[in-house]
């Protein structure tokens, strides 16, 4: 990541954690705890006598025997056995979602039309899984009975998942729709369309807010029938969407699929192993927990933690980024990094394949001079490069992001260290930084990444997708993985000395080189650059900046 590198998901044991407070006199049994419920905890002025920890499970998403039934895929924490071939069957199961969106309507998304919009999920789905197959329609082809692309959708439809429809709300689309489409999908999904057509989660009815979108006030009615674990998939999948970006409109689908569908690989970590996690955890770092609980800030991040979705990276990152603390980089280092108590896994992503830049200035781009690239800037400036805006939305968001490249002491060493600002979820403007260690890629221009972070290690794999041969802006693209939060993800800075977003005259080479991380403009996230007084740069002494190679005043 440009900026910070684990998204750590702590949800999945938080839920195993119960906590209990016994006074000298007398002594409470615990009592089951819910994802939404707040922890118990001491006052602050005194110790407690006594910690009892125990499970409870409340993840609803590791498969059972039934698919496209009325509840969401239930987990027991091994109380119900899934048979290997089983889960093999439905990891092979392939997925089919059709987008239905209104005819000429407009995204959000930097006023991209909708039509653009679902295509390009419907593209980036397929990085995620092979098998996920998606077909978008616009509601004008439903004018024509003639047509036949309307016969290519009713056979869509009736071999369909999900349907997803997003900006309906032509009075005859919506009969069309209610009289071909309510009987035969399981799931469906409305946003931004008429309320009058009919949201269905495993083939039960879920209400629609006067906006037309999931779900206002369903999560409360929900809650109330003792539907919590379909409620907890609603109030994921609504704000998401209300973040109004690429990756949420995807994340949305993700989360349908893995709950009533089949396990996405992406979502693993939604999956808890019971006792055997707490077991783990109990045994091996007591102290740790022990800790963070009575240190305010980590326990502060475990209840903000405990609020979000376990894979919403944005939710995530957000907590962790406003209370960390070294009570719980120690927590996360012990249950996740050394002893991996959520028998997680994580690769990096392969997809996009992303080519480097193979030519700089007319001559092929060798190792050193990739390196003195990302050095950019600095000596020049205090800073290698500027932050104008990225892709990803729970990384590339924050403020005030400058990124220090520059050559160790130790021969051969190369580090990065992002500095940026973070909006504490409290209101505080507090300034973050991280250090990587960065190892050249087989080809030049590509570039082995590693960060320790807030307790979790990050392995990324960075490429230099273009840079202006005067420095004016870069862009540089990011796979990584922390492997044991189960979680992977992919983004894209643009980075310039200033700031300041490249003139029009480089928009052309700019897109082709968007185009070339499978990015559209209109996903990337402007960075705020406006209030970013007395940042905490500066590099080790002893290091050194561009190589010998090149002059560094072509760098100027």
């Amino acid at each position: 990541m440009p900026c910070c590198a684990t998204q750590i998901s702590l949800n999945p044991y938080l839920l195993l954690l119960q906590i209990q407070h016994s006074s000298s006199s007398s002594s409470s049994s615990p009592s089951p705890r819910t994802r939404r419920r707040r922890w118990c905890c001491w006052p602050q002025n005194k110790k407690p006598r006594s910690i009892s920890i125990s499970k409870t499970i409340s993840s609803p998403h590791l498969p059972r025997l039934t698919l496209n039934g009325k509840s969401p895929i239930v987990s027991c924490g091994g109380d119900e056995a899934v048979s290997s071939s089983l889960l093999a069957s439905q990891l092979e199961r392939e997925v089919r979602v059709v987008g239905l969106v209104g005819e000429g309507s407009i995204s959000p998304l930097k006023g991209a039309p909708w039509e653009e919009v679902m295509l390009h999920t419907a593209k980036r789905l397929k990085w995620i899984d092979e098998s996920f197959e998606m077909h978008v329609f616009n509601d004008g082809l439903l004018g024509s009975t003639d047509d036949p692309m309307v016969k290519n959708l009713q056979r869509e439809i009736s071999n369909a998942d999900i349907l997803m429809i997003v900006a309906v709300n032509n009075s005859d689309s919506v009969e069309w729709i209610l009289k071909n489409c309510g009987a035969n999908v399981p799931n469906i999904i409305c946003f931004d369309s008429s309320p009058s057509l009919k949201n269905k989660l495993g083939g039960s009815v879920v209400g629609t807010d006067s906006r037309g979108t999931l779900f206002s006030k369903v999560t409360e009615i929900l809650q109330k029938n003792n539907d919590n674990a379909t409620a907890e998939v609603v109030q994921t999948v609504s704000e998401a969407w209300d973040r109004r970006n690429s990756d949420d409109i995807r994340f949305c689908l993700l989360v349908i699929i893995n709950a009533y569908i089949r396990p996405v690989s992406s979502l693993k970590n939604l999956r808890s192993k019971g006792f055997k996690t707490l077991n783990c955890m109990v045994t091996n770092c007591g102290s740790q927990i022990l800790n963070c609980l009575l240190d305010p800030n980590c326990r502060k991040a475990l209840q903000c933690l405990n609020r979000c979705s376990p894979v919403d990276q944005v939710c995530n990152y957000r907590c962790i980024a406003s209370y960390e603390s070294p009570s719980l980089e120690a927590f996360s280092l012990c249950v996740l990094q050394k002893h991996n108590c959520l028998e997680l896994d994580a690769k990096i992503p392969d997809k996009p394949y992303v080519p480097p830049m193979f030519k700089f200035r007319g001559n092929d781009l060798d190792h050193e001079t990739a390196e003195d690239l990302f050095v950019g800037w600095l000596g020049t400036l205090d800073w290698s490069w500027r932050v104008v805006a990225g892709q990803n939305p729970a990384y590339d968001q924050f403020p005030c992001q400058y990124q220090l490249f520059y050559r160790g002491k130790a021969r051969g060493s190369f580090w990065y260290e992002p500095v940026f600002q973070v909006m504490t979820l409290e209101g505080k403007l507090v300034w973050r930084r991280r250090r990587y260690r960065v190892k050249r890629g087989r080809i030049p221009g590509t570039f082995n990444f590693s960060v320790l972070d807030n307790g979790v290690v990050s392995k990324e794999f960075w490429t230099i997708v273009d840079v202006a041969d005067d420095l004016g802006w870069g862009l540089f693209h990011y796979s990584g993985a922390a492997e044991v939060a189960g979680q992977s993800y992919t983004g894209a800075v643009l980075v310039s000395p200033d700031g300041e977003y490249p003139n029009e005259k480089e928009k052309l080479r700019l897109v082709s080189a968007l185009e070339k991380c499978g990015i559209k403009e209109w996903e990337l996230y402007k960075v705020d650059n406006c209030s970013c007084e007395d940042p905490p740069l500066g590099i080790p002494a002893g290091s050194s900046l561009h190589s010998s190679s090149v002059e560094i005043k072509e760098l100027k």
